[in-house]
């Protein structure tokens, strides 16, 4: 994905930080759409289909978590990522944010050279998302076969039973995205009976163990996310 190609929409009823923000990412390339609320927000996003949506959670009219919930409901901004820019003394809470629909979040004030990095790392996961095909994915230098329930991580050939594999796999198919616990069981046992509250701690546990401890994150109160 081309920077010159990547269009970022601004939200913030903030001038100033329109104008800082804006200025850092069009610097580096990026197309900036600002919007000043929730409701323009929404209007800019489907007029703009922008890659990155970068949104104030305290916003008059509308504040971010409702214009997330409502850009998250429109089919074609389906693959938007979504973060949330918040100020530290804001009583905001992440799984709030997370059950709003967003990706992820930026405290500000942030310095411009984390925030361009940021923004990188989140673009970043939108191209390899796109990039994958769907048999076979190459993360971080793991290669995973869905066809053949085979993983390879330098050179050594990891057997993993069923669930655990298509649990990696559902983690590792976006990279950075954190995946809700109710999300991963319907997507990973479905409508199959699961024994027990910690089904998903346990895999990710024993995941840990064969792949990488440092690849798993746990997000307290709302899921997991694989981080290389």
């Amino acid at each position: 994905m081309k920077k010159k190609n990547t269009k970022i929409l601004l939200v913030d009823d903030e001038p100033d930080i329109l104008e800082i923000v804006g200025y850092n990412l069009s610097q580096e390339g990026y197309q900036i759409v600002t919007a000043s609320n929730g409701k323009d927000a929404i209007a800019k996003a489907k007029k703009e289909l922008p890659d990155l949506i970068i949104m104030d959670v305290m916003m008059p009219e509308m504040d971010g978590m409702e214009a997330c919930e409502n850009i998250r409901n429109i089919p074609e901004l389906s693959n938007v990522i979504i973060t949330f820019l918040t100020a530290r003394s804001e009583d905001y809470s992440q799984v709030a944010g997370f059950d709003a629909g967003a990706d992820d979040y930026i405290t500000k004030p942030i310095k411009p050279k984390l925030l361009v990095s940021k923004v990188k790392a989140l673009l970043r996961r939108l191209k390899e998302s796109g990039e994958q095909d769907s048999e076979t994915l190459n993360v971080g230098g793991i290669e995973i076969n869905r066809e053949e329930y085979k993983i390879i991580k330098d050179d050594i050939e990891i057997a993993l039973p069923r669930k655990e594999f298509e649990l990696f796999y559902l983690l590792a198919s976006k990279p950075g995205k954190v995946f809700k616990r109710d999300e991963i069981l319907d997507k990973v046992w479905g409508n199959e009976v699961v024994v027990g509250g910690r089904t998903i701690d346990v895999h990710i546990r024993k995941l840990r163990e064969k792949i990488g401890d440092e690849l798993f994150k746990t997000i307290k109160g709302v899921g997991y996310k694989f981080e290389v």
